[in-house]
């Protein structure tokens, strides 16, 4: 079978029956389908969606990004071991965790972001996920148990293994991927705060998340984030100024380090209570930017999430020295709300609110969640947003985020999910190495490096469906090609989920389907 898959003769049917005939074998007859309409009562309003469904997916989705051995319950099966050697290069055991995106390295700085993002959505939304819970914290727990590894020698945090350029000239499987195992870290020579912060803040909310149900993982994790942040704080400077040629273009720190030195010490100040982070915050939050116009939260600048959490602790827990970030927080608030005063963020002409062509989908997950965050600390604290002479409600907040969680689920011009296995008609050509080739399973043979470029540059759909997993989305005019080689509109990402996770778990709960 390998020869016919590399045979130039014939190539287009020859790959496409090949990959036909994989499909099959790896996926069978049992992946999971959803109808895209699902109705149910609730409050007299109709839910167009299956909510329940789609965050069953966004959860499983993080199963098919697993790096190391996999576990017997492993549900997403055509994935197997990879990576069993990662950290040997600098003797340190590096194993597992996730691959950011489409590709086969394990970013660090996204990969703690996503942590982060799905332990905020435990916190927020896990009494409402029920059935998923369990399945939301195991996802956790595969990040943080390689988070533990990352900063187990003291002042030293291992934040990539993999050499990206390599890897990104071939197009292989995980599972047989040869390219060399870099191991790349930060510490008081080559300081990266900003790693260092988001990583200390994961291990932070993660703590809050097993409080409860293994009190003893979030001593272990909160023990963890405390030195974690002191060694961020301690020797400063972005990760990408020592590591450029390695980290960057992929996922270099543009907005500095500031943001997340406020925003770990944020999640420290919710997980321990200790007046010393209180204490930091307010001695350096205008420092690091607090009061800084950005309306951008994703994986590099953190400002928004900060001013949100950090706007809890005042209207929530009553806690006065934090007054000002409810102003801060309304603006960032005020700038997503479309006609409002101050509103300053691009929708497409389908409803889409749009930030950039590269990924654009990971902007509309991060604001929905923040904006149904945002809105039950208001409705705690029975207050609103005011922006400028207006005022919105939280009732108005949960509306936009619905309108763009109900976008990606297929209220759309395309009339297409953005999320594969959701719906009739979803994205089939994902710029993902293991979803696009065929299996082990199927195809036990190695694939090597350059080979895997045939089926990346053919028309064939991907014939293993990673399930759950939400693309790029489509440009500013909502037109999606659904082409394997275009990774800005197509490749999946861990930090795109990883808030949905939230989002979901409030609608599929608010509709009467939790």
């Amino acid at each position: 079978m390998a020869l016919l898959l590399f045979s130039s003769s014939s190539y287009a049917f020859r790959v496409t029956i090949f990959l036909s005939f994989f499909f099959f074998l790896c996926n069978g007859f049992s992946y999971p389908t959803s109808s895209l309409y699902y109705t149910h009562h609730h409050r007299h309003h109709l839910a167009k969606h299956n909510y329940k469904d789609a965050l069953t997916k966004s959860i499983l989705f993080f199963e098919g990004q697993r790096s190391g051995k996999l576990p017997p319950n492993q549900r997403m099966t055509w994935r197997k071991n990879s990576g069993l050697s990662d950290g040997s290069a600098l003797h340190v055991d590096l194993v597992g965790g996730y691959y950011d995106a489409g590709d086969n390295i394990k970013f660090g700085f996204p990969m703690a972001f996503t942590t982060t993002m799905l332990s905020w959505s435990v916190i927020e939304f896990g009494g409402l996920m029920k059935s998923e819970l369990q399945n939301a914290k195991t996802a956790i727990r595969w990040a943080t148990d390689y988070l533990l590894k990352a900063t187990s020698h003291p002042e030293t945090i291992y934040v990539q293994v993999g050499d990206a350029n390599k890897d990104h000239s071939c197009w292989e499987r995980p599972e047989d991927m040869d390219t060399v195992r870099s191991v790349f870290k930060v510490d008081k020579n080559t300081p990266g705060s900003d790693v260092a912060a988001e990583t200390a803040a994961a291990l932070a909310a993660a703590a809050i998340v097993f409080r409860k149900s293994d009190p003893s993982y979030s001593k272990v994790l909160l023990k963890r984030a405390i030195s974690v942040f002191a060694f961020a704080d301690k020797y400063r400077g972005t990760y990408s100024a020592g590591l450029k040629p390695d980290v960057c273009p992929f996922y270099c720190s543009y907005s500095g380090y500031q943001d997340e030195l406020l925003w770990g010490a944020a999640w420290l100040q919710k997980a321990t209570k200790n007046l010393k982070y209180l204490n930091y915050i307010k001695v350096n939050g205008q420092i690091l930017g607090a009061a800084e116009y950005d309306n951008t939260f994703g994986w590099d600048n953190k400002h928004a999430g900060a001013r949100i959490l950090l706007t809890k602790a005042f209207l929530v827990q009553n806690v006065k020295t934090l007054h000002e970030y409810k102003g801060h927080a309304d603006n960032f608030i005020c700038s997503v709300i479309p006609g409002a005063p101050f509103s300053s963020t691009q929708y497409t002409p389908g409803g889409l609110l749009f930030k950039m062509a590269d990924a654009n989908m990971q902007y509309v997950t991060s604001t929905s969640f923040l904006l149904l965050t945002y809105a039950k600390y208001l409705t705690s604290a029975k207050t609103v947003v005011h922006c400028g002479g207006s005022v919105y409600t939280p009732g108005r907040l949960r509306i936009i985020a619905k309108r763009q969680v109900d976008y990606l689920l297929g209220d759309n011009p395309l009339r297409m999910s953005y999320m594969v296995g959701y719906g009739p008609k979803f994205p089939r050509r994902i710029h993902h190495r293991g979803s696009s080739l065929p299996c082990v399973a199927s195809h036990p043979a190695k694939i090597q490096c350059h080979q895997g470029f045939a089926i990346m540059n053919s028309q064939s759909p991907n014939p293993n469906f990673l399930v759950g997993a939400v693309v790029g989305g489509p440009d500013q005019h909502d037109r999606f090609p659904d082409k394997r080689s275009d990774y800005e509109q197509s490749e999946p990402a861990t930090y795109i989920n990883a808030p949905l996770v939230g989002a979901l778990s409030y609608f599929a709960h608010a509709y009467g389907q939790l």
